[in-house]
């Protein structure tokens, strides 16, 4: 009779300080670069099949040891999430993590895909929590600052032996982060792209694993050559929008006939991330747009579609949502060698629900406004 695995617990967590003489200084906003600077300590949990999670640790950021046969370096046991904490603009003293539930919510499904462990998402939560707290003077202040959190989770078997992983470490790294786009909140250029697939049915286009996002880096530097910023992801006969870059995509349009608008972004059905954002944009939007003058859908949209509206005058705008950016307007989208143009409102980079949306999103993570359960405050 086998014991039962342990389960992960933050109460078992080994805390070990940095000396202060070591430590990275807090970096000036204006120096910020995303994801380049790190905080002055990290989390690594361990497990195996044996004994179950081991106690965490928090420890000065440094340097992983693994073996070279180790299985994430040639079979890509490897997912991850992404998401951040700010400091709020209502009590100073207060930091926010936003919707840390669904990361780990979506975490396990990814663990789980690749037969790695599953962990009690409320003790990861309170690991994070507690290493934040650690390192809380590095978190930026203001409107468009705040810590990006970088949990990731590889398999660390060794050999070369495809088969499930029987050891695993969870680690988060943590990083202060301004804007993801220097530029700003300015609008992008696409070009729609179906000779390269980011997903398909029966894949794991909806988990956060790291080997769905090396393959995408070419295409995007194709677009680069003909002067895009992303690529507009097209599936299937009726090529179908599916995300934009890492990102959802959301397109608002209207009906000449009715007068009545209408968001819409892509279903979830296997091939599309579950993007937290995606998902606080659908929430906001239906609480706050007038139902006698919106609809909000998930339903398939194809690129042809958006051609034939635009040219009715039906395309209002669109923008792709996700956790490093919160939202990014799009002005156009090269498409068979035409450009199809979307709308912006006058001397602005963004249309205005697009406007509306990173608003309504930025006010709770600042704590600005309160929404029930969206946000862990310590």
């Amino acid at each position: 009779m086998t014991s039962k695995l342990a389960p992960l617990s933050a109460s078992k967590v080994k805390i070990s300080v940095r000396p202060e003489n070591e430590r990275n200084q807090p970096i000036k906003n204006e120096d910020l670069i995303f994801g380049k600077d790190f905080t002055n300590h990290m989390l690594t949990v361990n497990w195996d099949n044996k004994q179950g999670w081991h106690a965490p640790e928090i420890k000065p950021y440094g340097n992983l040891s693994l073996d070279p046969s180790t299985c994430v370096f040639h079979y890509a046991f490897e997912l991850f999430e992404g998401l951040k904490a700010y400091k709020s603009l209502k009590n100073e003293k207060d930091i926010i993590m936003f919707r840390p539930d669904k990361n780990m919510e979506r975490m396990n499904k990814s663990s789980d895909r690749i037969c790695l462990p599953t962990f009690e998402s409320e003790e990861l939560i309170k690991l994070i929590e507690e290493l934040i707290k650690l390192d809380k003077d590095m978190i930026p202040k203001g409107k468009g600052y705040s810590l990006y959190i970088r949990p990731t989770m590889i398999g660390t078997s060794e050999g070369l032996g495809v088969h499930t992983p029987d050891k695993a470490m969870i680690f988060v790294i943590c990083s202060p982060v301004g804007p993801y786009y220097k530029t700003g909140f300015k609008a992008v250029s696409l070009e729609a792209t179906d000779y390269a697939t980011r997903a398909w049915p029966g894949g794991v286009g909806d988990k956060k694993l790291g080997a769905n996002y090396a393959p995408c880096i070419k295409p995007q530097l194709e677009a680069a050559k003909r002067g895009h910023q992303q690529n507009l992801w097209l599936f299937g006969p009726n090529k179908n929008i599916t995300e934009v870059g890492t990102m959802n995509v959301f397109f608002a349009l209207k009906n000449s006939q009715t007068g009545k608008k209408e968001l819409v972004t892509a279903p979830l059905d296997g091939t599309i991330l579950e993007g937290v954002t995606r998902d606080s944009v659908l929430a906001l939007c239906r609480e706050n747009l007038d139902p006698a003058e919106w609809e909000v859908n998930e339903r398939y949209l194809s690129i042809d579609e958006v051609k034939e509206r635009a040219a009715k005058g039906e395309l209002i705008e669109a923008f792709g949502s996700g956790t490093a950016a919160v939202v990014s307007p799009i002005k156009n989208i090269s498409y068979q060698s035409e450009d199809i143009s979307v709308p912006l409102q006058e001397g602005k980079q963004s249309g205005k629900l697009t406007e509306d949306v990173m608003k309504w999103i930025s006010d709770i993570q600042y704590g600005i406004t309160e929404k029930a359960n969206w946000t862990k405050v310590f």
